[in-house]
């Protein structure tokens, strides 16, 4: 007698080992695909939708990589959201995540086909983990005390991030651009405050900061091009009622002079509505929605600044830096919180004119304006600053800092390697594999670099049996370096969230013995 199927006819499930294999497979898979782009000399890649236009995006930033594929291996997923996380959390070592998930899972697949139980393997994981985290800890450099020496330390930092990126020629530019840009959020971490105005032409060196905040917009006709101690009220509300406009009304008038009438009325409301506004007391109103030409007109002859189309996203911003609310009926003006700033006035960027905001109310506020050959330079730009800005503003509240280059991966597989000669049974296996799969970074970095990998980590680990010892992969000269005198260094933050991470993430897939994919819902034929 046939057992009943418990599950739907297109339901599939995988068992034990084939179920193992599945997520083994995907999960290296994903790792093999972005190990590419890991170190300074990681390559990019392109990534081209099928959607109306095609979109190509230009990129060596894992998260971004991993968030634009579409996935059916549940492994893989878990890899993707790691480096989502990651990107969320700290900002950068998304491509390391998934490297170091990655190498945990392919050890782990030569442990289990030796027969070693999988949660002893995870529990093997465990103990590494936190051994290297500790190795780690012993050997951070803590500079907050002195601003100096903690300002260099950012530098070396956002060099170091940036390295890898596109911005890595004009690295020193770029870094002191984040470095000044997050020293003047003062330890917050909210990255609102640093806006990113993307402008193509010139070169990725034209690129600058600007205190305050710059709108990318067009000062209206017959306006004052210049207004000193603004006060500034954002709105979201509609200013273009001066024609009759409301879709599906049909007016029935027995004469011409009634539709006049009607345009009349249509007329005195609109100017009533910028009455009200111009007894706030203002002289810059920004609106989210157009604004009509009579309105603007009323606005020109009282003095004020009218701004249109400011989009969502815009005014957001400007009234979180001008510290003003947005507002969206005008009957009680006492209640509405104004925006202020010490001057407007219109600049010119390349061909473009823009609105600038200087010396507002909140002080950490500043634009970042990046100049470039094309959109797709930009974009890839943007996406290199807004990491080295995350990393930047976490290391500010997390002040510790270790060095780079694979020295932090080789710190940590010696002390890992010390703790499995000393643990007994089958965990010293995992503990072992542990080891290897953190040697596995500096070997794709010096692989992706084209230089022989095998030498360079064997020199590097006999380096690193010396006390004290700085030496990490120099990619450049292509030997072992001084990473201190390079001034390669690296949050610890960052190098924790990696290594907590991968550990994490590697244990879920490894716990995995069965996986089952629901039927697809079938469409009921409508006849």
């Amino acid at each position: 007698m046939a057992i009943e199927r418990i599950l739907k006819d297109d339901a599939s499930e995988e068992k034990g080992e084939r179920a193992r294999m599945a997520s083994f497979v995907g999960a290296i898979a994903i790792t093999d695909l972005v190990k590419t782009t890991l170190g300074p000399k990681g390559m990019d890649k392109i990534l081209q939708s099928t959607g109306r236009g095609q979109a190509v995006t230009v990129t060596n930033d894992g998260a971004t990589i991993l968030k634009s594929l579409h996935i059916d291996n549940p492994a893989a997923k878990v890899l993707i959201d790691i480096s989502k996380v990651q990107d969320d959390e700290v900002g950068d070592g998304t491509t390391s995540v998934v490297v170091l998930a990655g190498e945990l899972l392919r050890e782990a697949e030569k442990l289990v086909a030796a027969k070693i139980h999988p949660m002893t393997i995870i529990s093997g994981y465990r103990m590494a983990a936190e051994c290297a985290r500790n190795a780690l800890l012993q050997r951070v450099v803590d500079n907050k005390e002195n601003a100096e020496k903690f300002k260099l330390d950012l530098m070396k930092i956002a060099m170091t991030t940036l390295s890898s990126k596109i911005l890595s020629q004009d690295k020193v530019h770029f870094a002191q651009l984040a470095v000044d840009a997050v020293m003047r959020l003062k330890g917050s971490t909210n990255l609102e405050a640093i806006q990113i105005i993307k402008k193509p032409g010139g070169s990725l060196k034209d690129s600058f900061l600007d205190e305050g905040f710059i709108l990318d917009k067009k000062i209206g006709l017959g306006q004052p091009k210049r207004i000193e101690n603004a006060k500034i009220l954002v709105a979201n509300t509609a200013m273009d009622t001066d024609k009759v406009k409301i879709y599906g009304a049909r007016v029935r008038v027995d004469s011409m002079s009634k539709v006049a009438e009607i345009e009349g009325a249509e007329k005195e409301k609109m100017r009533e509505k910028v009455q009200k506004i111009i007894a706030h007391g203002i002289n810059c109103f920004v609106n989210r929605q157009l604004i009509y030409n009579f309105p603007e007109e009323l606005f020109a002859d009282a003095g004020i600044l009218a701004i249109e189309h400011a989009d969502f996203d815009g005014i957001e911003r400007l009234a979180l830096v001008t510290g003003g609310e947005i507002a969206s009926t005008f009957d009680n003006p006492e209640s509405v919180k104004l925006g202020h700033c010490k001057l407007i006035e219109e600049i010119m960027i390349g061909e473009d004119k823009l609105i600038h905001f200087s010396g507002v109310e909140m002080g950490q506020a500043c634009t970042i304006v990046l100049r470039g050959a094309s959109h797709h330079v930009l974009d890839e730009a943007e996406r290199s600053l807004h990491d080295a800005l995350c990393v930047l503003s976490q290391t500010v509240n997390d002040t510790r800092v270790v060095l780079g280059g694979g020295w932090p991966e080789m710190v940590m597989a010696k002390a890992v390697d010390e703790l499995a000669r000393q643990t007994p049974g089958k965990k010293s296996h995992a503990i072992e594999a542990f080891s290897r799969a953190l040697v596995a970074i500096p070997t794709i970095i010096a692989d992706n670099a084209g230089l022989d990998s095998a030498d360079l980590v064997a020199q590097l680990r006999a380096e690193h049996h010396k006390e004290g010892c700085n030496a990490g992969i120099d990619v450049i000269s292509g030997s072992v370096g001084d990473m201190a005198e390079l001034g390669i260094s690296e949050s610890f933050k960052v190098k924790q969230a990696v290594l907590l991470s991968a550990t994490e993430a590697a244990e879920m897939i490894l716990r995995v013995d069965e996986i089952i994919t629901c039927a697809p819902r079938k469409r009921e034929d409508r006849m």
